[in-house]
């Protein structure tokens, strides 16, 4: 007999907690507009899949955003903006929506509506602030007011937009919208955001779905227990100055968590997808005791739990499919908890890799892996014991997709009902039939990414958030102690402690995250700690009235150069080879904003020669267009030995750059692409040094871009055993 490959699709659903317990503002809009294009359709497309089974990780600080929108409560800049009348809207109320309302994927969710790519056109595809402040008087009340409705338009679901008879209809119109029609479109969105919570209650109580939860805040639970968690993957980290002790609040996030959960469908949930799949002993003894039967993490904490490795194969399917694809149980607390690890490669397939592609050969391309798995586990898939983790975010990356990412789940979801070999499970319900058999003896603290805690702590940023933290905390409990504050305030000031607990905050301070949203995180982080002292009637300590951020962030590179390079400084990829050694930068993970959707440069390649000539390629965005670059002064900062700047206006004069002051003269073309060689007698480097450089993008001296948005990205000039030493670390 041949049995189904089980898998399990877990859809983790996030967004940070952007409202301001005291004034009830809400600082972006994401929860509102992801409910209408992502929250509701994710589950909605279920009905027309009856044999699929999904599993939704649901954060209940999520969840509680989603609910004071769909009552009403909830207020955002964006949505007061987008319901003033556009004839009295005033100069800087247009600078706002000229700047930010074109905060969508423009390839997928602007130029499918001609007036909103027109109206993004005449305001300039690439425009600094000040450049936007001159378009204002150009612009009718008309356009503004198409402005405000194809905004909140474009971020209904395609679902939405064809069955719904006034959406339809307002994609038909195209243009010249009433005041009435835009008022109706936004109660159109609160009435959908309103049933995102009853659609998952309702497949929830039909069967169709598992629901799942996290701590309430999203917090990183083995921080909350103990910081010097931390060093147990990096010995060497430095640590906040004070130690950060409190398993009672990481108990207090769960149980508040699960109560929630409970409040708003009806039962507590069986399993958790812990915040940032972060898991340690001590938190998951926490998990157990609460009433978590099972929680998931990624595959990379097995291996280091286990001392064993995924082995994969050249393509890509593990060659030990029995060792990632099975549960296992460990004793936390004296208690059972049972423990899948994502399959890594397979998530980040959906998440940042079949969005370029056709839809059906993506679907096909994912149902062949499993395939491939399910004929490597052969009889090892006795009885379909075997189970298939795909865990990766259920929003943020359909923006990305065509048809926010409907054909491509309609094409995978068919084919899945159509193959009597792949089954998508519930975890419960796989769990329920095979439960796990295979001890773990030790579990490794650490996150789904590199197995450690690094994005949240060891910064001089993240350690200096978390004493702030940790003051903050303590005079609570002094005040509270003393007896001397209302049970009311003080309830307030702990759940703004909790708040500020989250994991979002210190996911942008460091140098592993850097958005033009940066400052926004960093004002919530410190207003929920100042918030605090409000609430315990204490003045707030000065330091909180200060930016946590520094200046002077060092990103390093994802993945460093490899072998030194001679590339040809012609403005083309003259063959494939020439950079194949570089270090290679996705700019827009380097230093965007959330949510801006087209980049005038997208790639920076960085690389030396035996000589230490440092030579650097940039690769336009995909929207760029000639009209675009007339005007663009291009500088790049260098930091180092020797401190300049290079400067180039590559419409204006193709074939030249100049360092700054000196006039020393840099190679340099530009046809397709920017290529720099820049002469070590300029950069004044030996091996071993470290330079520093951003690029900053500018039109008659307003800056359009930074690369990165602050600081500067970290280079270091190789040895000569440098190709030597990567040879044998990948040997």
């Amino acid at each position: 007999m041949e049995y189904p490959l089980k898998v399990a699709v877990i859809w983790h659903m996030h967004q940070p907690y952007y409202k301001d317990l005291l004034t009830g503002e809400y600082l972006l809009p994401w929860v509102r507009l992801h409910a209408t294009k992502d929250y509701y359709d994710m589950a909605a497309i279920l009905d027309n899949f009856p044999g699929i089974r999904q599993t939704f990780n649901v954060v209940p600080s999520l969840l509680t955003q989603i609910d004071d929108y769909a009552k009403g409560k909830a207020k955002d800049k964006f949505l007061s903006l987008s319901l003033k009348p556009a004839a009295d809207l005033t100069d800087e109320d247009k600078h706002f929506l000229l700047s930010n309302f074109f905060l969508a994927n423009w390839d997928n969710m602007i130029k499918p509506f001609p007036r909103y790519w027109e109206i993004l056109h005449k305001r300039g595809l690439h425009r600094s602030k000040e450049e936007i402040k001159e378009t204002i008087r150009y612009f009718s009340e008309e356009e503004l007011r198409d402005l405000q409705v194809l905004f909140n338009l474009c971020w209904f679901d395609p679902l939405f937009l064809k069955e719904d008879p006034f959406l339809s209809h307002l994609v038909k119109k195209e243009r010249a919208y009433s005041e009435e029609e835009k008022l109706t479109l936004l109660e159109k969105q609160r009435e959908i955001v309103g049933k995102v919570i009853p659609n998952y209650k309702r497949l929830l109580d039909e069967g169709r779905v598992e629901l799942t939860t996290t701590p309430f805040y999203h917090p990183i639970l083995p921080l909350l227990c103990d910081t010097t968690v931390a060093t147990h993957a990096m010995p060497h980290m430095n640590l906040p100055k004070e130690r950060f002790k409190h398993p009672e609040d990481a108990k207090k996030q769960l149980s508040k968590g699960i109560a929630y959960h409970k409040e708003l469908f009806g039962s507590a949930p069986s399993g958790m997808w812990p915040s940032e799949g972060s898991v340690s002993e001590e938190a998951l003894a926490l998990m157990a005791q609460a009433g978590i039967g099972w929680i998931a993490t990624d595959e990379e904490i097995l291996e280091a739990s286990s001392h064993a490795r995924v082995m994969r194969g050249s393509d890509g399917i593990p060659e030990n499919p029995e060792f990632l694809y099975k549960p296992y149980f460990y004793n936390a607390g004296g208690k059972k908890i049972s423990i899948l690890f994502r399959d890594h490669q397979l998530s980040d397939l959906i998440g940042f890799v079949y969005s370029s592609w056709d839809p059906a050969a993506a679907a096909r391309d994912f149902m062949n892996k499993l395939h491939e798995i399910r004929k490597k586990l052969g009889q090892k898939n006795a009885h379909g014991s075997h189970i298939v983790p795909v865990i990766l975010d259920g929003e943020n990356c359909w923006e990305h997709y065509k048809n926010d990412g409907w054909d491509f789940l309609t094409n995978l979801y068919g084919m899945v009902e159509e193959d009597k070999l792949i089954q998508m499970v519930t975890v419960s319900e796989y769990l329920s039939e095979h439960p796990p058999k295979t001890r773990l003896g030790n579990i490794f603290p650490g996150s789904w990414i590199n197995h450690n805690f690094k994005i949240w702590i060891g910064h001089d940023e993240d350690n200096l958030a978390w004493d702030y933290l940790k003051k903050a905390r303590d005079k609570l409990v002094e005040v509270e102690n003393k007896g001397k504050v209302s049970k009311k305030r003080l309830e307030k000031a702990w759940e703004h402690i909790y708040i500020a607990e989250g994991s979002d905050w210190c996911w942008w301070y460091g140098d592993e995250h850097s958005t033009e949203n940066d400052p926004d995180f960093d004002i919530l982080f410190r207003k929920n700690l100042m918030n605090v002292y409000h609430m315990i009637h204490e003045e707030a300590p000065s330091e909180l009235s200060i930016s946590i951020i520094s200046k002077d962030k060092h990103i390093v590179p994802p993945a460093e150069a490899t072998s030194f390079i001679n590339p040809v400084i012609d403005g083309e990829v003259t063959n494939y080879f020439e950079w194949l050694g570089a270090a290679d930068i996705e700019l827009e993970k380097t230093g965007g904003t959330m949510h801006k959707a087209s980049f005038l440069l997208a790639r920076l390649f960085y690389g030396f020669n035996e000589e230490r000539d440092l030579f650097l390629r940039l690769d336009l965005g995909n929207d760029v267009e000639c009209d675009e670059m007339h005007g663009l002064v291009f500088t790049i900062s260098v930091r180092g030995p020797r401190n300049f700047h290079i400067e180039t206006s590559p419409v204006n004069n193709a074939s030249k750059a100049r360092v700054i002051d000196s006039g020393e003269k840099v190679e340099f073309a530009f046809r397709d692409i920017f290529e720099f060689s820049i002469d070590n007698k300029i950069l004044s480097v030996s091996g071993g040094d470290k330079i520093e450089c951003s690029i900053s993008v500018s039109r008659d001296g307003g800056e359009i871009e930074r690369w990165p948005s602050m600081g500067y990205i970290t280079i270091k000039v190789p040895g000569d055993d440098f190709e030597s030493k990567t040879w044998n670390a990948y040997a």
